[in-house]
C-alpha cells in the first residue's frame, strides 16, 4: 500500500509538471500553430526524480561507481542533462540516464504483462547504450544510477508519450482530412458562385448591349424623323418662296400697268391743262373794258383785269412746270381748275356789275319820270296803306292764323324731297352691293364722308380748314386718304351721289345729336356746311331735304294727318322716334328739334371765311327772315313753337337785327304784343282738349 501511494504521488507530480500539462485547442489549425510543438521537445527528469525513485524501490539500490567518461544514448539524448549525484561509479551494464517527458502521466495501476513488456523495452535500451570508453582530458561527472523500477517507469512514460503522439497524429490527420474536405466544399461552392456571378455579369452585359442597341435604334428613328421634318419644312419654304416670287411678279406687272395708266392719265391731264390755259386766256380777253366804252358807261374794271392777269400767270406757271418733261399732277390740275372757275366768276361778276349799272341807269331815268307821279299819288297811297292795314288786322281777328304752310313753301319742300329720293335711287346698286369689292368700296366711301364731319367740334380750331379741304377733295373726285387707304368718288359711277347723300345726312345728324347736347358746336359745324354748300350746291339741297324730313318745323310745315295713317306713322312724320319700346319722350323730342333748328340758324348767318365774297350766299339771312315770318303766321304748337322760336332767335337774332334793323324790332314787338298772348291762350286751351296726346302731336282742327 505504501508503494501504491508513492506511485500515485509520482504520477500527480508528473501531471503537475510542465511536460504533463498538454493543451489542445480547435483553433490551432486556423491560427497556423503546430499541434506537436510541445511533444517534439526533448524531455528530461526533474532533479528530484531520483530521490522519488529511491523511495519507490529501495530494494534495488545500486552502489555508486565512477566512470572514466560519460555515457550518452544518442537516441535518448536530451537538450538538458540531469545530473544524478553519487559517490560510487556506475557499471557499464546499467543505464546512465532516462529522459522523461514532462507532459506524460501514468495510469493508477499496471499489470504483470505490462511489467514484462516494459522490461523487454528496457533491455533493448540497454543494448543500444554505447559503453565504450571515451577519452577525455577532464574527469567525468559523477552520475547517480537509477533503479530498474525507475528505469521501467521512465520507459512506460516514454511509451505513453509515443501512444499519445500517435493518437494526436491520427486525430491531426483526421482533422486535416476534414479540413481539406471543408476547403474543397467551400472552394466548389465559391467556384459555383463565381460561375453564377460570371453568368450574371454576362447577362447584365447583354442587357446593357441590348439597351444601347435600342437607344441607338431610337436615336436613328428620331434622326430619320427630324430629317423628314426638315425635308417637309424645306418643301414648305420652297412653296412659300414660289408664292412670293409669283406675288412679286404679279406686283411688278401691276406696277407696270399702273405706270402705263399713270402715263395715260398724265397725257390726259396735260391736254386738259392746255385746254384750261386756252380758256383762261380767252376769258381774260373778255375782261377788257371795250364793251363798257361802247355803252357810255364809265366803270372801273382794274381789279378784275389785275386778278385775271394773276390767274393767267398762275396757270402759265403750272404749264411752264409741266413743259420740262413732267406730266401735271392732280394738285396742278386742281390749281388750274380753281383758276378757271375764279376767272369765270370774275367774268360773271363783271357782267353782272355792268348789267346792274345799266339797270341803275334805266332806273334813274324811270325814277326821274315817275317821281312827279309819285309825288301826286303819295297822299292817296298813304290812305290806302292805312285802310289795308286796318282791314288786314280785322281779317286776322276774324279768320285766325294759318294751320299750313304757303303753297310756294310746300312746293319747295316737295322739290327738295324729290331731289333726295332721286339721289338715293341713283346709288341703289352701291347701297346694296352684291360683291365684296363693291361692299368694301361702299364702306370706305361712307367712312371718308362721315369721319371728317364727326371730327368737327367746338374745340376743333385750326382743324376746320383741313377738314373742309378733305371734304372738298372728296366731292371734287380727287383721292383722299381715309383709314390708311386712298379712296375717291371716281371709283364708282355713282360714288359722288352716294358721298353727297351720306355727307348731308351726317351734317343733320350732328345737329340732332352733337348740337342738341353742346349748343356751341352749332357754329363750327355750320361754317363747314356753309362752305361745302357754296362750292357744291347739291349737297346743300340734300342737307335741307334731310333737315325737313327729320324736323318739318324747319320748313316750317305742320304735316296733316291723312286718312288711314296710324298714330305711330303720323308721329314719325312729325319727327318723333318710334321703336319697339314706344314713342320717345317729349323732352328728348324737343331736345333733338332744338339742335337741328340751332344748326339751321347757324348755317343761315355764317359763311365759309375763305370763300369768294363776291358770290352771293346760297342760303342767307333772307331765308331766315322768311322762316321767322311764316312761323309767326301759323298757329302755335304747344311746347314746340316756343322752343323753336327761342333757339332760332338766340342763334340768329343778332344777325337778323344787323340786317333788317327796324323791321326786326317791329317783328319782336309783334311777337310780344300779339303772338305771345295768342300762344298763351292757345296753350291753355289745348291742355283741356281730350284728343291731345302726351307728346302734343295732334293739332286742333278749328282756328282760334
Amino acid at each position: 500500500m505504501g508503494t501504491e501511494g508513492l506511485r500515485w504521488e509520482t504520477l500527480e507530480a508528473l501531471k503537475n509538471s510542465p511536460k504533463g500539462k498538454l493543451k489542445y485547442s480547435p483553433d490551432w489549425i486556423e491560427k497556423g500553430e503546430d499541434i506537436l510543438a510541445g511533444c517534439k521537445e526533448v524531455t528530461s527528469l526533474s532533479p528530484i526524480s531520483g530521490a522519488i525513485l529511491k523511495r519507490l524501490s529501495p530494494r534495488h539500490l545500486l552502489k555508486n561507481c565512477s566512470l572514466g567518461s560519460p555515457i550518452r544514448d544518442t537516441s535518448l539524448a536530451t537538450s538538458e542533462d540531469v545530473p544524478v549525484s553519487s559517490s560510487v561509479p556506475i557499471s557499464p551494464h546499467h543505464i546512465l540516464t532516462s529522459p522523461i517527458s514532462q507532459s506524460t502521466s501514468l495510469p493508477p495501476a499496471t499489470t504483470d504483462n505490462d511489467d514484462m513488456v516494459n522490461e523487454d523495452k528496457l533491455e533493448n535500451l540497454h543494448s543500444m547504450v554505447d559503453l565504450s570508453p571515451v577519452p577525455s582530458s577532464t574527469p567525468p561527472p559523477t552520475i547517480s544510477l537509477h533503479s530498474p523500477r525507475a528505469t521501467r517507469m521512465a520507459g512506460c512514460i516514454c511509451i505513453c508519450e509515443e501512444t499519445h503522439r500517435a493518437k494526436a497524429k491520427a486525430e491531426l490527420s483526421l482533422r486535416q482530412e476534414l479540413q481539406d474536405r471543408l476547403v474543397a466544399t467551400v472552394a466548389s461552392r465559391e467556384l459555383e458562385q463565381l460561375k453564377r456571378f460570371e453568368e450574371f455579369m454576362e447577362l447584365k452585359q447583354r442587357q446593357e448591349y441590348q439597351t444601347m442597341r435600342d437607344m441607338m435604334e431610337k436615336e436613328t428613328q428620331e434622326s430619320l424623323g427630324r430629317q423628314e421634318k426638315l425635308k417637309e419644312e424645306h418643301r414648305h419654304r420652297m412653296k412659300i418662296l414660289n408664292l412670293r416670287l409669283r406675288e412679286a411678279e404679279q406686283q411688278r406687272l401691276r406696277e407696270a400697268e399702273l405706270e402705263k395708266q399713270r402715263l395715260v392719265e398724265g397725257r390726259e391731264r396735260l391736254r386738259a391743262l392746255n385746254a384750261i390755259q386756252e380758256e383762261v386766256l380767252q376769258l381774260n380777253q373778255l375782261l377788257e373794258p371795250s364793251s363798257a366804252t361802247q355803252t357810255g358807261l364809265t366803270l372801273d374794271h382794274t381789279s378784275y383785269i389785275t386778278r385775271g392777269n394773276q390767274l393767267c400767270s398762275q396757270v402759265s406757271e403750272v404749264v411752264r412746270t409741266t413743259a420740262e418733261g413732267q406730266f401735271p399732277s392732280v394738285e396742278d390740275m386742281t390749281v388750274a381748275e380753281r383758276a378757271l372757275q375764279e376767272m369765270r366768276s370774275l367774268l360773271r361778276a363783271m357782267q353782272e356789275e355792268m348789267a346792274q349799272a345799266q339797270e341803275r341807269k334805266k332806273k334813274e331815268q324811270e325814277e326821274e319820270e315817275e317821281r312827279k307821279k309819285q309825288a301826286d299819288l303819295k297822299a292817296l297811297q298813304e290812305e290806302q296803306k292805312k285802310n289795308a292795314a286796318l282791314s288786314a288786322k280785322e281779317k286776322a281777328r276774324k279768320q285766325g292764323l294759318q294751320t299750313r304752310a304757303e303753297d310756294s313753301t310746300l312746293k319747295w319742300y316737295k322739290e327738295l324731297q324729290d331731289v333726295a329720293s332721286q339721289c338715293a335711287q341713283a346709288f341703289e346698286d352701291l347701297n346694296n352691293p352684291k360683291d365684296m369689292q363693291t361692299k368694301k368700296l361702299k364702306m370706305e366711301l361712307q367712312k371718308a364722308a362721315t369721319i371728317p364731319v364727326s371730327q368737327i367740334s367746338s374745340i376743333s380750331g385750326s382743324q376746320l380748314k383741313e377738314i373742309f379741304d378733305k371734304i372738298d377733295k372728296l366731292l371734287s373726285g380727287r383721292q383722299i386718304v381715309s383709314g390708311g387707304k386712298s379712296v375717291s368718288t371716281s371709283q364708282h359711277p355713282h360714288g359722288l351721289e352716294f358721298v353727297s347723300y351720306k355727307l348731308a345726312e351726317k351734317f343733320v345728324k350732328q345737329g340732332e345729336e352733337e348740337v342738341a347736347s353742346h349748343h356751341e358746336a352749332a357754329f363750327p359745324i355750320a361754317v363747314v356746311a356753309s362752305g361745302v354748300w357754296e362750292l357744291h350746291p347739291k349737297v346743300g339741297d340734300l342737307i335741307l331735304a334731310h333737315l325737313h324730313k327729320k324736323c318739318p318745323y324747319a320748313v316750317p310745315h305742320y304735316p296733316p294727318m291723312k286718312d288711314g295713317t296710324t298714330m305711330e306713322e303720323y308721329q314719325k312724320i312729325l319727327g318723333y322716334r318710334v321703336d319697339d319700346s314706344g314713342v320717345e319722350g317729349q323732352d328728348s323730342f324737343l331736345k333733338r328739334m332744338s339742335g337741328m333748328i340751332r344748326l339751321y340758324a347757324a348755317i343761315i348767318q355764317l359763311r365759309w371765311p375763305h370763300s369768294n365774297k363776291q358770290v352771293p350766299d346760297p342760303h342767307g339771312l333772307n331765308h331766315g327772315w322768311r322762316w321767322l315770318a311764316q312761323m309767326l303766321n301759323m298757329e302755335p304748337l304747344a311746347d314746340v313753337t316756343a322752343t323753336l322760336l327761342f333757339d332760332f332767335l338766340e342763334v340768329c337774332g343778332n344777325a337778323l337785327l344787323k340786317q333788317y334793323q327796324a323791321q326786326f324790332w317791329k317783328l319782336m314787338l309783334l311777337i310780344r304784343d300779339e303772338y305771345f298772348p295768342r300762344y298763351i291762350y292757345y296753350h291753355s286751351t289745348c291742355l283741356h282738349q281730350h284728343n291731345l296726346t302726351l307728346e302734343g302731336a295732334v293739332w286742333p282742327k278749328t282756328s282760334i
